[in-house]
C-alpha cells in the first residue's frame, strides 16, 4: 500500500459494516496520513448485512473518528454503501434515506484534490542526458514541484553552480513555461556537467544537502530490518547506498504508542536516522511528497524492503565525535570532560545542568576496534 499510495492524493478507506474499525483500518488510515494523504474517504460497505441501519453507520462513523488526533492534517468524508448491488456506489440508494450525501462515484469525481505542486519551490530531478550531437545537450526529467521559464536561473546540484534555462523542449516544440508535474528537456545558457541523479532548483529555496536524515519508514520486506545492514537507497532517479544507522521507535499501531525497538518486522512502522554514502538534495516529505520521499531496496534480490518519508536532517555522529575531540580536551576552567554514552540517555544532560564539560560519542554502528583507537588515541587507554 504504501508505495502505491505514495503518489495519490486522496485515499479510499474500506470497513465492514459488521467489524468496524480494525487494526488493519488503523494502519491503513495512519500509512495514508504519513504519506501525506489529506483527504480520505472512509467507505463503510457491506450496510444490507446491517440492514442499511443508520445507527450502525454513526457508530462505525464515531469509532473512526476516535484515530483523528493520531493523523497529521487529514480530512474525511464518510459514505456508506453497498457493493453488492452499487448502492451509494454508482447512484445514490433508496435503501438509506437517511443518507443525503453523494454516492462513492459522484464524490470522486466532484472532490478537490489539488496539492499546488506549482507553486512549490521549482525541483527538476535529472533522469536522462539527452545528447544527440554536439550541439545539444539536454537534461530530460518530470517537474517535481514549482514552475520554470526560459532565463530563470537555477542552482546545479551537486556542482552549486549557477545558470539559466535557455529552453523548454517537447516533442511538440518549446515551451514558454512547464509547471509539475510535467516531463519535459530542458537546456541550459551554460556548459555545465550533470547527470542522472542531479537536480535543477531554485536558487533561492535549494533543497537539503546531507548524508545523514531522520525519516519515517514503512517496512514492507520478510525480514526484519537490519540496522547497519547496507541498502539501495532510490530517491527519485538517484541510487546509493545507505544504511539504517539507528532505529528512534516503533508506533504500535493499535494505540499510536511510540516504543523503543531495535529492529521492524513486516508491515510495522517506525521512524530512524538513515546514513547514506553520498548526499542527498532533499526536502522534508512534510514540505514536498516528491523530493522527500525514497525506497529502500535489497541490493541482492531487487525487492522493494521499506518506503521513506524525510522529516528532517540529522547531525553526523562522526562529524560531532571529530568536533568533540577538540573541546574535550581543552581545559574549561581548570577542568577537562569526556563522555561516552548512549546519545538517548538522560545523564549527559543532568551533567550538563550540573555544570559539566559534556561530549558525546555514538559508538553505535561503528566497530569495536574504531572506538578503542579513538579512545587510545585520546590517551584515556
Amino acid at each position: 500500500m504504501a508505495t502505491g499510495a505514495s503518489t495519490v492524493d486522496l485515499s479510499i478507506i474500506l470497513i465492514d459494516a459488521r467489524k468496524g474499525v480494525v487494526e488493519q483500518t488503523r494502519r491503513h488510515a495512519y500509512v495514508s496520513s504519513l504519506l501525506g494523504i489529506r483527504r480520505l474517504v472512509v467507505a463503510v460497505n457491506k450496510m444490507d448485512l446491517v440492514e442499511f441501519d443508520e445507527r450502525r453507520f454513526d457508530q462505525v462513523r464515531r469509532e473512526f473518528e476516535l484515530l483523528t488526533p493520531h493523523l497529521r492534517r487529514v480530512a474525511f468524508d464518510f459514505i456508506p454503501l453497498s457493493a453488492l448491488e452499487g448502492d451509494n456506489v454508482t447512484f445514490r440508494s433508496a435503501r438509506m434515506p437517511w443518507y443525503s450525501g453523494p454516492s462513492l462515484l459522484e464524490y470522486l469525481e466532484t472532490v478537490d484534490v489539488d496539492q499546488a505542486l506549482d507553486q512549490a519551490p521549482f525541483r527538476f530531478p535529472v533522469q536522462y542526458v539527452i545528447r544527440p550531437d554536439l550541439d545539444f545537450r539536454g537534461f530530460a526529467g518530470q517537474i517535481a514541484s514549482g514552475r520554470v521559464r526560459p532565463g530563470d536561473e537555477v542552482v546545479v546540484l551537486p556542482s552549486g553552480r549557477r545558470t539559466r534555462v535557455a529552453r523548454i523542449a517537447t516533442m511538440d516544440g518549446d515551451l514558454a513555461e512547464a509547471t509539475a508535474p510535467m516531463s519535459v528537456t530542458l537546456t541550459l545558457e551554460d556548459e555545465i556537467d550533470l547527470g542522472r541523479g542531479g537536480i535543477l532548483a531554485s536558487p533561492d529555496a535549494p533543497p537539503q544537502t546531507g548524508r545523514w536524515f531522520e525519516s519515517s519508514l514503512v517496512w514492507m520486506g520478510g525480514d526484519r530490518l537490519a540496522a547497519g545492514k547496507p541498502y539501495i537507497l532510490r530517491h527519485g532517479p538517484h541510487q546509493v547506498t545507505a544504511r539504517v544507522h539507528r532505529l528512534m521507535h516503533r508506533t504500535e499501531i493499535n494505540s499510536f504508542r511510540r516504543e523503543d525497538a531495535h529492529h521492524l518486522e513486516l508491515n510495522q512502522i517506525g521512524a530512524a536516522v538513515v546514513e547514506t554514502t553520498q548526499p542527498l538534495h532533499f526536502d522534508s516529505y512534510a514540505g514536498n511528497r516528491r523530493t522527500g520521499a525514497f525506497i529502500l531496496i535489497d541490493p541482492i534480490t531487487n525487492l522493494t524492503l521499506a518506503a521513506g518519508m524525510i522529516e528532517r536532517p540529522a547531525a553526523d555522529p562522526h562529524d560531532e565525535f571529530r568536533a568533540s575531540k577538540r573541546l574535550a580536551f581543552e581545559p574549561q576552567h581548570g577542568r577537562r570532560a569526556l563522555i561516552v554514552a548512549d546519545p538517548d540517555s538522560p545523564l549527559p544532560h543532568a551533567l550538563r545542568e550540573a555544570g559539566e564539560n559534556v561530549v558525546l560519542f555514538d559508538a553505535r554502528g561503528r566497530h569495536h576496534h574504531d572506538v578503542l583507537a579513538e579512545l587510545r588515541n585520546q590517551g584515556l587507554l
